[in-house]
């Protein structure tokens, strides 16, 4: 059985990394628009980087919690395919093997001006004047706001091919990525895990509770 999952903040969220924007519209009480899109780089790449170096930090104090452990057990039992808009690295932690990264990885940096030399940094800061071996500028390996998402192609492809489709963890508010629930094919079971569910796309089995609660919870129901 092929189980394709798509995965937010909501699921980082119990191991205490904070990974969304708040409700003012700030994320780490920064705008958007200063440390996350190619213009901020531009004006200012010192403040773009203390804020992506801030968070690899933080990443490094976090664990899995049981919603990614869960995820990377059923792998011993079904392929598993994971799609994740985060861009940590906890899926990867808790043993789990086909991740595909929407939005980039918190722990990788590339050169400014090519986006395949592609460096594993773990959680080491970036500085200004450290360089890719074509010799710009790292940058955090991030899709930017306004940037194009390259794995888009290959999340798509995944998720028409899956026999059980979960969404765990995302407001489906954040587009391409939201798009994907209506790529999954038609008989394909659906289950949404969300404690506070406002929406839930047609077809979707609502589980109303947090992702290291929601999760485990399907196992049972995934074999039916």
């Amino acid at each position: 059985m092929k189980i394709v999952a798509l995965t937010g903040a909501g699921i980082s969220a119990p191991s205490g990394l904070r990974t969304f924007r708040d409700s003012d519209g700030l994320w780490e009480n920064h705008r958007i628009e200063d440390v996350a899109t190619p213009e901020a780089w531009v004006r200012n790449p010192k403040l773009v980087l203390r804020f992506y170096n801030e968070r690899r930090a933080q990443l490094a104090t976090v664990h899995p919690n049981a919603a990614h452990l869960t995820l990377a057990a059923w792998e011993r039992d079904h392929e598993v395919v994971i799609i994740t808009q985060n861009v940590d690295d906890l899926h990867e932690r808790a043993g789990s093997t086909r991740i595909i990264h929407l939005h980039g990885e918190l722990i990788k940096a590339r050169g400014t001006r090519s986006s395949s030399d592609v460096a594993n940094i773990g959680y080491d800061p970036i500085n200004l004047g450290d360089k890719c071996p074509a010799g710009t500028q790292l940058r955090p390996h991030i899709v930017w706001f306004g940037e194009a998402v390259p794995a888009m192609s290959i999340a798509e492809n995944a998720m028409a091919l899956a026999d059980v489709v979960l969404v765990i963890g995302t407001s489906l508010q954040v587009y391409p990525a939201a798009g994907l629930v209506n790529v999954a094919p038609p008989n394909a079971r659906r289950f949404l895990v969300d404690p506070n569910p406002n929406f839930a796309p047609h077809g979707y089995r609502v589980i109303s509770a947090s992702a290291e609660i929601g999760v485990p919870q399907l196992t049972p129901l995934i074999e039916i």
